[in-house]
């Protein structure tokens, strides 16, 4: 039997569907069920690797996780990655189908629907219970015609639907009524229910307007959901995170992550936020900087494009100062390679042409076509200088790269792999270090002794950093957003809306 079907759809990006999503995965999932969550479209640059080397969206490998499942390509059959503010990278079924501008992508949609539906039925197929995410807004009246993501995927699958709106950002019962009315008669038949997330205050407050919203458009209100931060992966650009801009006042250990305009898995540092005493911010101008104890330059979709932004904006050369004073500073992926020495891109893979490195690692970088996708594990190389106390530590994390970067004689990797390949490198005196593995930060052992060390190169000593197992911490907080949803949304209902569809004329 095919399994049953739901869609969390938004008023608009960062309402919250991505985080419904998995509170309802584990909740289904609590209940007994076989869940699988499911996004026929992603725009992200937050991707990650599977175990057979597939790239797909964050949110589904998060949602996969809550689900108690592993993550699976057929749970997001579509990538987009931007390239650029017109075009992006197209991935389909975890491999490089093209490098389109929108307008080329949106002529080619319909094409892809066989691939989304054999991703979905595949799952549909193995699972008691999918549930689906929308992107953004299902009432973009201009793009209703190619809708694979929405509504659209929605009749494809012929799943009944929720709405969530983010009563945070104000105007919620505008923004629901307003996108119910933009519906034509059969997609709004679709909308079984309405939620409204992010609530803080009194909600007796709000149940006159609630009354009157389900008297407007005919739709119950299945709960409302108060504002819980949760430490979970969150891969939207519109990330509460990412305005960080200053270190929280108790914090021992400052660590700025450059925002890069194309910064791509910023949720590399989520592990970091985690560790007590250590507060992580972005920065994007140069008068953000100051002086932190630590400098980490994220993975970026355009390296060469953001080195150059890097350089204009003032912030290399505030780097390169604080370098000269003992910041410690550690590039990931297309961080790392705006550490060395040079890139070269023969073939246009980006840009083209050559650009000069930060130069302070003895690696260049020439991109090539092909990506490199793998997970992978190691061990930290026999380091010297600050970095000495990580030699021998275990690293994993997965790798999503079109460089090949090529060692000096005299250059150190960071870490050598199971597969006998190096990884990384590390400047002599171990201020300076790169990297291609995201996600390293999950890896306890290693995280605890460089926050530890980073700790004591600053004076502050006899402070013991407790290591912090973040695969546990995770399952604490998909039961918590279980619980949060349990309480305060209609289940019910929910089951009811899951149950009844199709039977009902």
């Amino acid at each position: 039997m095919a399994a049953k079907s739901l869609m969390v759809l938004g008023t608009m990006s960062s309402a919250g569907k991505s985080f419904v999503t998995a509170g309802l995965c584990r909740i289904f999932r609590q209940d007994g069920y076989r869940t699988a969550p499911f996004k026929s479209q992603n725009m992200a640059l937050n991707s990650y690797i599977t175990a057979d080397g597939m790239e797909m969206g964050r949110a589904q490998v998060m949602q996969a996780e809550a689900a108690g499942i592993a993550p699976d390509v057929r749970m997001n059959p579509i990538l987009l990655k931007p390239t650029s503010d017109s075009g992006s990278q197209v991935i389909v079924n975890g491999e490089i189908y093209g490098t389109m501008r929108a307008q080329e992508y949106y002529t080619k949609k319909q094409e892809l629907i066989p691939y989304i539906l054999k991703a979905y039925h595949a799952l549909a197929a193995e699972n008691d219970i999918i549930v689906l995410e929308g992107a953004g807004s299902p009432a973009e009246i201009n793009l209703k015609s190619v809708d694979i993501v929405n509504l659209g995927m929605a009749e494809l699958s012929d799943s009944p639907a929720i709405l969530v709106g983010d009563i945070d950002r104000g105007g919620v019962f505008a923004s629901l009524y307003g996108t119910i009315m933009l519906l034509d008669d059969a997609e709004r038949r679709r909308i079984r229910g309405i939620v409204i997330n992010k609530f803080r205050g009194d909600v007796e407050i709000l149940k006159s307007g609630l009354t009157m919203l389900e008297e407007l458009t005919g739709i119950p209100v299945l709960g409302v959901v108060p504002y819980l931060p949760l430490e979970l992966d969150d891969e939207d650009s519109l990330s509460e995170r990412l305005s960080r801009r200053e270190a929280a006042a108790e914090s021992l250990l400052d660590v700025a992550v450059i925002r890069f305009p194309r910064i791509s898995n910023f949720t590399d540092f989520e592990a970091l936020e985690q560790v007590e005493g250590v507060s992580v911010r972005y920065v994007s101008r140069r008068g953000e900087l100051g002086t932190p104890d630590t400098i980490l330059l994220a993975g970026t979709k355009s390296t060469m494009a953001d080195l150059r932004w890097l350089r204009q904006s003032g912030l290399e050369a505030e780097l390169l100062k604080c370098h000269e004073k003992g910041v410690f500073l550690m590039g990931i992926c297309g961080g790392f390679q705006m550490l060395g020495k040079r890139l070269c891109d023969p073939e246009q893979v980006e840009d083209g042409g050559e650009l000069r490195g930060m130069g302070l690692l003895d690696v260049e970088t020439v991109f090539r076509p092909e990506k490199h996708r793998a997970q992978t594990a190691g061990m930290v190389s026999c380091l010297s200088g600050q970095l000495e106390p990580l030699s021998g530590c275990a690293v994993r994390g997965y790798e999503i790269h079109m460089g090949e970067t090529v060692y000096t004689e005299t250059a150190q990797p960071f870490a050598m792999l199971t597969d006998g390949r190096k990884d990384g490198c590390v400047c002599a005196d171990g201020t300076v270090c790169g990297t291609y593995l995201h996600g390293i930060f999950d890896t306890p052992e290693l995280t605890q002794k460089l926050v530890q060390l980073l700790l004591e190169k600053k004076g502050i000593s006899g402070t013991t950093v407790p290591a912090v197992d973040f695969a546990a911490k995770k399952e604490q907080e998909y039961d918590k957003l279980a619980d949060l949803l349990r309480e305060h949304l209609d289940m019910p209902k929910i089951y009811d809306i899951l149950n009844s569809w199709g039977k009902t004329p």
